[in-house]
């Protein structure tokens, strides 16, 4: 079956087809830049940190420790191959998350405790962050 192929989109599998052609071309860098990002977000909802009236009543820290520890598995496994470049935004995101899970939390984690500290080591408040 060819690109010029007139019955490409008529058949039952070219939408498929056409997602794995697409998602052929995406880079990986971007392709994990892209779910790191849906992890990021999703956890700042979960922290309380959405720009909304609402924020409070999105606060879920059982679901943030899971988004959180995600994503530091992820950016933790894929950085040696992403580069300095993307990795640094993506470990400075992630400490982010892992300083306002700590400040929202009502009894903080013990340091090395907190979610995907078991992958990044402990996290500490810096002055600005206490």
């Amino acid at each position: 079956m060819s690109a010029e192929d007139p019955d490409l989109h008529s058949r039952p599998d070219a939408p498929l087809a056409d997602a794995t052609r697409d998602i052929a071309d995406v880079p990986a860098v971007e392709v994990v830049s892209a779910a790191a990002l849906h992890l990021m977000s999703a956890a700042a909802v979960k922290c309380g940190l959405a720009e909304d009236e609402d924020a409070a009543d999105h606060l879920d820290l059982d679901e943030a420790r899971t988004l959180i520890t995600a994503l530091a598995g992820l950016v933790v496994a894929a950085a040696p191959r992403l580069g300095s470049h993307h990795a640094g935004p993506l470990r400075d995101g992630l400490r982010t998350l892992q300083l306002a899970f700590r400040e929202a939390s009502l009894v903080p984690d013990a340091p090395g405790d907190g979610p995907g500290e078991s992958l990044t080591g402990p996290v500490y408040p810096t002055a600005a962050h206490r």
